[in-house]
């Protein structure tokens, strides 16, 4: 077996470490932390359901295999240590020998392999575990995946926001495809997370308290988090200002995120959503009319001004993004952008055979799905009509209307957000599959197809060789760049809110509040 990853510590100790050699502070126990949630939550079981939401309550509630620091290197967690395979195909998992279940059940091998049953029958994310054919259970702490293929992606997909691991004795009472309907995955949950839940009243909270039987000595240091449900910006704007969060995460609105960084008591970042992936584009539909043509693709690139969006829409809060993988990933590679240039656009539309017939050389349609990206829809419009595009922007009643316009290919163009999900096979090649088009909201919606960066994600997607992962990405990045698909603007400006002189060790890394937060503490 060739060792990703052989604990010569215990996760206490290796966590203990992160944790003081990180902050001068002494962590100190006890103290109820009030965060907030942006918006109402369907699941607690993030095992059954993807989403920011979701995955801050369902890291604390339920344990995963790893978890991540902030250099997206694995760290122990519910496993102690574990193994792959020189031929890639056999994940070994050495767990812990004292985690249990908030109601005393102990965890073992037999509860990772139904976890995995359960999110490969549940979860959206099919290709997390796709390749997952069977979990071996040889004794109680030992759990062995065994693959059809390599697959490199399983690490990120073993960590709190993608692979909680829930008791059978709980959700095993019937068939593995009602789980995502169980009663118990918002009442009476059961998991064996640092904390465990008290209270869940949609629209108002989600409160949790400290599990003392936790697998990890000494942890949490929190008593208590209470999650208060606040939808409006605004609102929870005003509660960080007068100190009734304590932390807050995914806080995105520009306006907002500059007002609270003028609040001293506040510290406002961006660090730690990497993972996340979050990135926001112009989608084009590449199978209809005009914009089969990658000239008029290219044209509308030229007359789409990014600084106006970087500085006028975003005001600072954003970061730029010029392929299909988030700029944090270690998977990013830069890509030479396109600079506003409005002779270059018009001369590109000439070529593609569309010159200016009675003031416009062509009718296209936007849509968008939400409310805070209009300016940006209603920016495109504008932009695009100096150079003679007519753009009719269209809006929609509600988000499953948008999303059955997107799943089905019934649009011209879309301001759209999509997340990386870890790693590259999770949540980007979902984007560029040509075996995915038009399958649902969020899959190849643009309708692209190129065998070359079919290929490329097909050979990164067993690549166990970091280095070489990363040339297979950077190729396929450059393709995507030069036939733009879609046009990649920016990073959505996710960031984390806290009180400098309360909250101690916040989590940001790569997952944001999406993971543990055993170590955060109030000073």
């Amino acid at each position: 077996m060739r060792h990703i990853f052989k604990g010569l510590m215990t996760a206490t100790a290796l966590a203990s470490m992160m944790a003081t050699s990180a902050h001068a502070d002494e962590p100190k126990k006890g103290g109820t932390l009030v965060t907030v949630l942006g918006s109402n939550v369907r699941n607690l079981n993030s095992a059954v359901q993807s989403g920011i939401v979701t995955g801050f309550p369902g890291a604390q509630l339920f344990a995963s295999p790893l978890r991540y620091d902030e250099n997206w290197e694995p760290q122990p967690y519910l496993a102690k240590t574990w193994e792959v395979s020189e031929d890639g195909l056999t994940v070994t998992l050495n767990l812990v020998d004292n985690a249990k279940f908030h109601d005393g059940t102990p965890l073992t091998s037999a509860d990772v392999a139904f976890s995995v049953e359960v999110i490969k029958a549940n979860h959206p994310f099919k290709s997390m575990f796709a390749p997952v054919e069977s979990v071996e259970t040889p004794d109680a702490h030992t759990a062995v995946l065994k693959l059809s293929k390599p697959h490199p992606a399983l690490m990120l997909a073993m960590s709190g926001q993608l692979m909680s691991i829930i008791p059978k004795h709980i959700y095993g009472d019937g068939a593995i495809t009602d789980v995502k309907a169980h009663a118990r995955n918002n009442k009476d949950v059961v998991g064996s997370g640092p904390f465990k839940l008290v209270e869940f009243k949609n629209g108002e909270h989600v409160i949790l308290e400290r599990f003392d039987d936790f697998f990890i000595e000494g942890r949490p240091y929190l008593d208590k988090i209470v999650m208060r449900i606040i939808t409006d910006p605004a609102a929870r704007a005003i509660a960080y200002e007068n100190g009734e969060l304590h932390m807050g995460a995914f806080e995105s609105l520009p306006r907002i995120i500059n007002r609270l960084k003028k609040v001293e008591s506040l510290t406002v970042t961006s660090d730690g959503y990497g993972a996340i992936g979050p990135t926001d584009w112009l989608a084009m539909n590449t199978t209809k009319g005009p914009l089969s043509n990658v000239k008029v693709r290219k044209a509308i690139a030229y007359a789409v001004d990014k600084n106006f969006i970087h500085k006028a829409l975003m005001q600072g809060t954003a970061g730029d993004s010029t392929s299909g993988i988030h700029p944090d990933s270690p998977f990013y590679a830069a890509q030479d952008g396109y600079d506003l240039d409005l002779e270059k656009s018009a001369a590109l539309l000439d070529e593609a055979g569309f010159p200016v017939k009675d003031g416009s050389r062509m009718t296209l349609t936007i849509d968008f799905g939400w409310p805070g990206v209009k300016p940006q829809v209603e920016y495109v419009k504008a932009a695009l009509k100096k150079v003679d595009i007519t753009v009719e922007v269209r809006s929609s009643a509600d988000f499953p209307t948008w999303a059955k316009k997107m799943g089905t290919g019934d649009f011209d163009m879309s301001w759209d957000t999509v997340f990386n999900w870890g790693d590259p096979v999770i949540g980007v090649h979902r984007t560029y599959d040509s075996t995915n088009i038009h399958k649902g909201v969020w899959s190849n919606t643009q309708g692209y197809s190129n065998a070359r960066v079919d290929e490329l994600m097909a050979l990164a997607a067993v690549e166990n060789d970091l280095e070489k992962r990363k040339a297979l990405y950077a190729e396929f990045q450059a393709i995507i760049a030069d036939e733009l698909p879609v046009y990649h603007t920016n990073t959505v400006p996710y960031h984390t809110v806290y009180n400098t002189d309360k909250v101690g060790n916040p989590p940001i890394g790569i997952w944001g509040s999406s993971t543990p937060i055993d170590m955060t503490y109030l000073k």
